[in-house]
């Protein structure tokens, strides 16, 4: 129970609504009995300075913070930690006399994933895919804990070059050897440790690996991917299917989370229960996101052209639930309106509903534009998948159903105003119901079917 004397950390970034922190932070806080409210802090471009002073002057134990921030906001700090300045990104904030102290638990995070799953570094010989931000903490972590060789590919080889002269130099020996991605067939024959650090197999590029030869992969016994969703990335696969083990990045992400926790509260240590709790209620979580895809919206909001076309991109079944009742009820929507009255057709809604959320999988749902006006409806939809809220101004709506004479209620002189009327008068059930909201008005159907996929399978870059 938040009270008095309730401490409050947060993650700052922007954006912020995709986090998964909020909910594995105050979990912990549940789970070790400490007075802790964790929060989004969506923090404007050009405000990192003031973010920081804030924070501070308001009392906050300590914030996490992510893209675009990590760089941004070292020069506001009172001390940063060494393996953070190492890394040159701060993820951490840990309050102090005078300020914060910045940390990485990045590199950390993913050394105990790794090592929960028996995976060695010591003596190892290793490639790296990837030389930006969380390619950095992976080379770090193979650094620090005695890799023998890493080969370091990067699609812009100069940069692989710059990493590994740093890298290099901070162990004082020749660990690191730099290479364009396209010269992997110059590593010679062995069997390494990869990690994969790049967003090559996050939405929307999914189907996608960094490098597609078979052979590059028969030389990988074990494979690290720093991507969580989708669950088994192309590079994860293609590892497999050449007799490798792979894993996904969610054990780094919950033990990034996890040593944060610990930095703040250095009296509690998380326990093994508790992670392995947050990882099936992540998993959980993850799956529904991965699953069902629910479209709320206003009439011409767009809901079955982009699920539609969200469902043809990406290989899911797409449903519309008004077209489902008609073709249960072998008659119109109108007509059940006529015949058996309103009551009834809500009640066919509410069923189809819970219907989608006990049985349906993999699928793109387009809801009537009624149906979240019911409280139940709006609890049975966020349980039965990531519901996505398609927003669009009045004048859009009236343009896009200019000439549409199946809408009685935009018949009349003037369309606009009861258009406006209805948008405000469902507006605050539309944001009950939904995970995200999406404005609609300047982007084409496809566009929403991209955007609209990556918001729901968003990789959290902590």
């Amino acid at each position: 129970m938040i009270d008095g004397k309730t401490r409050v950390c947060g993650i700052m970034a922007n954006p912020v609504e995709h986090s998964y922190s909020p909910m594995m932070q105050n979990f912990f806080a549940g789970a070790t009995g400490v007075n802790l409210a964790y929060v989004p802090l969506k923090v404007e471009p050009g405000m990192v300075e003031e973010a920081v002073k804030g924070a501070y002057a308001m009392n906050l134990l300590g914030m996490n913070v992510t893209v675009p921030y990590k760089q941004q906001v070292m020069p506001f700090l009172k001390e940063i930690d060494e393996g953070a300045a190492a890394i040159g990104a701060v993820n951490t904030l840990v309050r102090m006399e005078g300020g914060y102290k910045g940390y990485n638990t990045d590199a950390p995070g993913l050394y105990r994933a790794m090592a929960e799953e028996g995976i060695s570094i010591e003596g190892e010989e290793c490639i790296l895919l990837g030389a930006g931000g969380a390619g950095k903490a992976a080379a770090y972590t193979l650094g620090v804990h005695g890799a023998k060789r890493v080969y370091l590919l990067n699609r812009n080889r100069e940069r692989a070059v710059s990493l590994a002269e740093e890298m290099n130099g901070k162990f004082g020996r020749e660990v690191f050897f730099p290479m364009g991605l396209e010269e992997y067939g110059g590593i010679p024959e062995g069997s390494y440790l990869c990690i994969q650090s790049t967003s090559v197999g996050m939405a929307p590029k999914t189907e996608e690996a960094p490098i597609e030869d078979e052979a590059f992969y028969r030389k990988i016994h074990t494979g690290f991917d720093i991507v969580y969703t989708p669950f088994e990335t192309r590079f994860m696969k293609l590892v497999k299917q050449a007799g490798g083990r792979a894993y996904n990045g969610l054990s780094m992400l919950i033990y990034q989370g996890v040593i944060a926790y610990e930095l703040w509260n250095p009296a509690v240590k998380v326990s093994a229960a508790a992670v392995k709790e947050i990882r099936r209620r992540m998993e959980e979580k993850l799956a529904g996101r991965d699953g069902n895809v629910i479209l709320i919206g206003f009439m011409g909001a767009g809901k079955t052209t982009v699920g539609q076309a969200y469902a043809s991109r990406y290989g899911k079944e797409f449903l519309d639930t008004d077209a489902l009742i008609e073709a249960r009820a072998g008659k119109t929507i109108n007509a059940i309106f006529a015949e058996e009255g309103e009551e009834a057709f809500r009640r066919m809604e509410t069923e189809t509903v819970r219907e989608i959320g006990d049985r349906m999988r993999n699928t793109v749902v387009s809801v009537g534009g009624g149906l979240p006006l019911r409280e139940e409806n709006r609890r049975l939809l966020k349980a039965a998948g990531t519901v996505v809220y398609l927003k669009s101004r009045p004048e859009t709506v009236c343009e896009r159903l200019k000439g549409d004479d199946t809408r009685p209620m935009l018949k009349g002189h003037d369309p606009e105003k009861r258009v406006r009327e209805l948008l405000a008068a469902r507006e605050a059930a539309y944001l009950d119901a939904c995970h995200f909201s999406v404005d609609t008005d300047e982007r084409t159907q496809e566009e929403l079917a991209e955007f609209v996929y990556g918001l729901v399978n968003r990789e959290e870059e902590s």
